[in-house]
């Protein structure tokens, strides 16, 4: 990931102790240089100490800000007094920027209730956000009210905020390829274009014909097919896999990433049955695998916000993402299930991984049509599940989020497969079949559950269920 890049406002009220506008500087600056972050700051003495208190001081910061637009990810303000709430909200007002805001405030210190070192940022606070909602600009608190910035607490705010600017500048920015249609027996994965076009999300289309056509046209022996085929081999085991088959997948891979690259894409989602298989005889899965490890996910079956899903895990995570299907029981354990597909998901889960033929789809298409599948089990670790879906009859985008554990519990079957779990799954099974959401849903290797809720809701007003157990 590419290191990011914080505006930040040093707040200040003229009659509290301008020490603590230096002492506030100076931590900031430390605090980012540990965490590898990049601050846009005023010069100490552009203004007062390189604070924020009046109007003028607004426009000085506003300007720095706009001449660093395309580089700022968010806004930290920093309040290491009771700060000026129109210094503030002015400053970001005149910027222009629309991305995510950070309010933190420094704890007064007992010991130190004097009129040189008293702080009242626990009630400054409050007052900047009252004008930070006049204003009309969303914004993300710490979780305690006032917090020092040098705190562990603090620390884990920061990262997960810039988690949280991540996942808005991407899904503001997001251009995701759909190849081919959605499978007919699929009307789950139906979606509206309309509605994510309005939170800047696009998607290009590509129809299933011309993605054979171009692939056919490439000689077996093309320098770029040599190349891809070595890139596949190495990837995954292939033991047993046809030859033949592994070059038709090869040169599918160069027409479908040539097409992402000429459409600026950061994401597809592939019909992988039943015309791949069909038509040109292999399935997709390894080429979709190989996307998604290099955080250029790829959802099957269509599944545009699926994929959506998928991308917003990524870019809370820095790490690669997988659809699933919600697919079977773990017994008669209400909160344990099986994640299942057979399969797509990226090496990263599937320390084993092996290239196969998709068995269940082998049944109806001809198994030696299916080579190209990967299978693998997912070991134990952290789980972040997340779902994005658009509500058509209500006009609006509705998400849900949770956390849980992938588990080493024995699980004897085939394609790429994982036990996960979950504190009260029964309570998200009603939920998730009561609002109508899809059978698949996205994981990530990570604990990020909290970065997503705030990002959806918070920044894109978006409907958020946060599975607690």
């Amino acid at each position: 990931m590419s290191r990011a890049t914080l505006g930040v406002i040093v707040g200040n009220r003229d009659f509290f102790p301008d020490r603590l506008v230096t002492e506030a500087r100076r931590d900031i600056l430390s605090l980012f240089n540990e965490l590898d972050l990049e601050a846009v700051i005023l010069d100490e003495n552009e203004t007062k100490f390189g604070s924020v208190e009046t109007y003028a001081h607004a426009k000085a910061c506003a300007d720095l800000f706009r001449k660093n637009r395309d580089r700022i990810d968010g806004i930290l303000v920093t309040l290491p007094n009771f700060g000026d709430e129109k210094g503030v909200a002015e400053t970001i007002k005149l910027s222009g920027l629309e991305v995510p805001i950070l309010v933190q405030a420094y704890p007064d210190d007992l010991t130190q209730f004097t009129l040189e070192r008293r702080r009242d940022a626990f009630c400054g606070k409050i007052s900047v956000c009252n004008n930070l909602r006049q204003y009309g600009f969303p914004f993300s608190l710490t979780r305690l009210h006032t917090v020092h910035p040098l705190s562990e607490s603090f620390k884990e705010d920061l990262r997960r905020f810039v988690g949280v600017c991540r996942v808005v500048k991407g899904l503001r920015n997001a251009r995701l390829g759909m190849v081919g249609a959605r499978p007919n027996a699929f009307n789950t994965v139906r979606f509206s274009e309309k509605l994510l076009q309005a939170y800047g999300i696009s998607v290009s289309t590509i129809d299933l014909s011309e993605v054979f056509a171009a692939a056919n046209k490439l000689a077996d022996n093309d320098p770029q097919v040599v190349t891809k085929l070595e890139e596949i081999r190495s990837y995954a085991k292939a033991e047993g896999v046809p030859g033949g088959s592994l070059v038709r997948m090869a040169k599918l891979g160069i027409v479908i990433s040539d097409w992402m690259a000429e459409n600026d894409l950061q994401a597809t989602a592939i019909q992988c049955w039943n015309s791949v298989q069909r038509n040109y005889g292999v399935n997709v899965c390894t080429l979709m695998s190989m996307m998604s490890e290099k955080l250029m996910p790829s959802a099957c079956e269509a599944d545009i916000t699926g994929v959506l899903s998928m991308y917003a895990l990524q870019l809370a995570s820095g790490r690669p993402s997988a659809l699933v299907d919600w697919n079977n029981n773990y017994g008669d354990d209400p909160d344990r299930c099986v994640f299942f597909h057979c399969g797509n998901w990226a090496k990263s889960f599937l320390p084993d991984i092996e290239i196969k033929t998709a068995e269940i789809l082998g049944t109806t298409l001809g198994e030696e049509n299916t080579y190209g599948a990967v299978a693998g089990r997912v070991p134990a670790g952290p789980v972040t599940f997340a779902r994005i879906t658009t509500d058509d009859f209500n006009g609006m985008i509705r998400t849900y989020v949770g956390e849980g554990a992938l588990t080493d519990d024995p699980l004897d079957t085939f394609g790429s497969r994982a036990v996960v779990r979950v504190p009260n799954l029964q309570k998200l099974l009603q939920y998730i079949c009561k609002n109508g959401f899809e059978h698949h849903v996205a994981m990530n290797g990570s604990h990020v559950a909290a970065t997503l809720a705030e990002a959806f809701e918070t920044y894109f007003g978006w409907d958020v269920y946060v599975h607690e157990g």
